[in-house]
C-alpha cells in the first residue's frame, strides 16, 4: 500500500478545490483506516469550502461526510472491524460518549462531537479515517454508488420525519426537493405517510412525483399555503430543507392546528415568523441535525429492505468544482456521488 493519497482539499475558503496528495494516515486507536469507493456530495460541503458558518473549519482540509468504503488497517483496541468490512463516515463522526446529550440519546447534540469532512478529514479523498464505534455499518449487498447519500441526506430526512410525529395516513410536506427533499419524499412513504412536495422547479417537482408525492406545488408559480390548505386542508407535519427563508415562513402557513415544523436547510439570515399563527394554532418549531447512530441503522435497514433509492449520477473526484458550480446553481437532480 502506497504511504500516499490524493484528496480534493480546501486550501483557502472560497478557492477552487485542489487535488492534492496528502500523507495517508495511521489510524490511531480506537479508529480504522478505508480505503473509499464512493461518496456523495452534499450541500454542507459547499458551506464548509466557502467558510460560510460561524465555527470554520481550518484550511488545508479534506471536505465529504457521504464516504464508503473498505477497512484495510484498524488501530489499537478495535475489535469489531477487521479489513475488508464495509464502513462509511458522517458528519457526525464521534462524540464524547460521556455527557447529559450522548448519556439521554441525543449524542448528536453533543458539544464535544467531531464532524466528518469539517473538524475532521472526510471523504473527498481515496482513503480516510473513521472512529470504529460511529463509523456506519454498511449493509451486506449495497450499492455503495446509491447508498451514500443515505449516510447524510438519507438520515437527516429520516430523523427530521421523525421529530414531526406524523403519524401513517397523515399528511407530510417537504418543501424543497433536492439532495435531501428527494429521499424525503420516499422515507415518508415507506414510513406510510402521504406526500405533498413544494419547490420552485418544475423537474425537481416531476421527480417528487416519480418517487410517490401524490401533490406537488410550485412556491414560484402559485401560492402554496393556499393550495395545500384548499387542497388537503394543511399538513400534520412539514420538512424544510430547502434554502430560502420564505420556505419556513410558508411551512407556518400550511401546517395544520397541532401540526409540528422541522427545519433542517440552513439558508444565510433569519426568516419571519408569524408569532400570532404560532400560538393560535398549537404548531411545534423544531431543528432536526443529522442522526444519531441508532438513527442511522434504522436509514439505512430501510435501503437494505429496498424501500429507498436515491437518484444518483456519478463523477470523479478532479469534477468537484463542476459540481459545487452546479449545485449553487441548482442543477442538480438528487444526489452526486463521486467514484474513486
Amino acid at each position: 500500500m502506497s504511504d500516499a493519497m490524493r484528496a480534493a482539499t480546501v486550501t483557502s475558503f472560497g478557492a477552487p478545490l485542489e487535488v492534492k496528495e496528502w500523507e495517508l494516515p495511521v489510524p490511531g486507536p480506537g479508529e480504522a483506516l478505508v480505503r473509499v469507493l464512493t461518496t456523495g456530495v452534499c450541500h454542507t460541503d459547499l458551506h464548509a469550502a466557502h467558510g460560510d458558518w460561524p465555527v470554520r473549519p481550518e484550511p488545508p482540509f479534506i471536505p465529504g461526510h457521504e464516504g464508503v468504503g473498505e477497512v484495510v488497517a484498524v488501530g489499537e483496541g478495535v475489535d469489531d472491524l477487521s479489513p475488508g468490512d464495509l464502513v462509511g463516515n458522517a458528519w457526525f463522526w464521534s462524540a464524547c460518549g460521556r455527557c447529559e446529550f450522548c448519556r439521554s440519546g441525543w449524542e448528536t447534540l453533543c458539544p464535544q462531537q467531531k464532524n466528518g469532512g469539517y473538524s475532521v478529514n472526510g471523504s473527498f479523498g481515496d482513503h480516510m479515517l473513521v472512529d470504529a464505534t460511529y463509523a456506519p455499518r454498511i449493509p451486506a449487498g449495497a450499492d455503495p454508488v446509491e447508498v451514500a447519500p443515505v449516510l447524510c441526506a438519507g438520515v437527516t430526512v429520516y430523523k427530521s420525519l421523525k421529530t414531526t410525529e406524523a403519524r401513517p395516513g397523515q399528511w407530510v410536506a417537504i418543501s424543497g426537493i433536492g439532495g435531501l427533499g428527494h429521499v424525503a419524499v420516499q422515507y415518508a412513504r415507506a414510513m406510510g405517510m402521504r406526500v405533498v412536495a413544494v419547490d420552485v422547479a418544475d423537474d425537481k417537482l416531476e421527480l417528487a412525483t416519480r418517487h410517490g408525492a401524490e401533490l406537488v406545488v410550485n412556491a414560484r408559480s402559485e401560492d402554496p399555503v393556499a393550495r395545500i390548505q384548499d387542497e388537503i386542508g394543511g399538513v400534520d407535519g412539514v420538512v424544510v430543507t430547502a434554502v430560502s427563508p420564505a420556505a419556513f415562513s410558508q411551512a407556518i402557513g400550511f401546517s395544520k392546528r397541532g401540526g409540528t415544523i422541522s427545519f433542517v436547510g440552513l439558508p444565510p439570515g433569519d426568516f419571519a415568523t408569524p408569532i400570532f399563527d404560532v400560538v393560535l394554532k398549537g404548531l411545534t418549531l423544531r431543528g432536526s441535525i443529522v442522526g444519531t447512530r441508532q438513527d442511522m441503522a434504522e436509514a439505512l435497514d430501510f435501503y437494505a429492505r429496498g424501500l429507498i433509492h436515491p437518484t444518483v449520477t456519478t463523477r470523479e473526484l478532479g469534477e468537484i468544482n463542476d459540481i459545487f458550480d452546479e449545485m449553487e446553481h441548482g442543477r442538480i437532480d438528487g444526489r452526486v456521488v463521486i467514484e474513486y
